[in-house]
């Protein structure tokens, strides 16, 4: 008897170990996504110096760190039933959406949200500005986080001419009204910006446009904003300066380092939010049940996917 106990013991903890492989192989894959432009950078003779980065067994031991405590994040939100958004804004790949996978890796898509809105229809431009954004607000135990956000107006909107000087200036007017008015709501409301050199976006521009699996990423939108960098950091500037409140504060992100800067930043939004831990009733496999006349089905050999792997 206690030898079954100790093979079924050992049997699910090599089955743990397999789990906790395949989480690391997600991570991985991502990882291993970046050193391959890198590698095809270097085959098209293009010449441009990587930032040193940090040792893969910190970040990676640290990422999983954090994004347990994100775990623990997420079911204090929905125990107390707390309002969450937070907003990445930033130049074109800044690592915004390199962040925003790894919060959202490990979390219950219920409950943590991506909004990352198209451009606006024609019904939406006749719209009070802010009135699409509402609509992805979180409910109490949601958390959101918006890949861009209602600050397309202070930057592409401004550098690109496709907003008016009086809709602008009416941004202004109206965005810190409307942030102390989500506060009060009781919304938790966080506000990162990311930034990186011209060299370091320069790098990332030409990493897509000699990966195939990555030149959808590179809109004529994007082309032209990488044309406008000056007129894109004045943007930036104003805008954090006319936006920076107390209540919402807006808090930069150093992003040349692309792992550094997602540790940094999922660290600093923990930091945000007082959690603890919340009880959960142990859970126990039910018995399952066996019928004796229950005779499983065989599938059609048609039906079986070619095992080509």
């Amino acid at each position: 008897m206690t030898q079954d106990r100790d093979k079924a013991r050992e049997e699910f903890e090599a089955q743990m170990h397999a789990e906790m492989s395949d989480r690391l192989d997600e991570e991985l894959e991502m990882e291993i996504d970046d050193e391959r432009m890198d590698e095809m950078l270097a085959s098209a003779g293009v010449a441009i110096p990587t930032p040193e980065d940090m040792d893969p067994r910190i970040y990676f031991r640290e990422l999983l760190r954090l994004q347990g405590e994100l775990v623990k994040l997420q079911d204090w939100v929905v125990h107390n039933k707390l309002k969450l958004v937070v907003l990445f804004e930033g130049r074109d790949a800044a690592g915004k959406g390199g962040v925003i996978n790894r919060i959202t890796q490990r979390l219950n898509p219920r409950v943590c949200h991506v909004a990352a809105l198209p451009a606006p229809t024609e019904r939406e431009r006749t719209q009070w500005y802010f009135q699409r954004y509402v609509a992805h607000l979180p409910a109490g135990g949601e958390i959101v986080l918006f890949d861009r956000s209602w600050y397309n107006r202070a930057g592409v909107e401004k550098v690109m001419g496709f907003c008016s000087d009086s809709e602008y200036e009416e941004f202004f007017r109206s965005v810190t009204e409307f942030e102390k008015m989500l506060v009060r709501s009781g919304i938790i409301l966080v506000k990162y910006w990311f930034s990186m050199t011209d060299e370091e976006q320069h790098r990332r521009f030409l990493m897509r446009i000699h990966d195939p699996l990555k030149q959808w990423k590179l809109s004529p939108m994007d082309m032209e904003s990488r044309r406008r960098w000056e007129a894109y950091t004045k943007a930036k500037e104003v805008m954090i300066e006319r936006s920076h409140i107390a209540e919402a504060p807006w808090w930069v992100v150093e992003g040349v380092h692309k792992k550094r800067a997602r540790l940094n930043c999922i660290s600093h939004l923990l930091s945000q939010v007082p959690y603890g831990e919340v009880e959960h009733a142990p859970v126990r496999l039910p018995q399952r049940e066996f019928h004796p006349n229950y005779i499983r089905l065989p599938i059609p050999d048609s039906m079986i996917v070619p095992r080509r792997y």
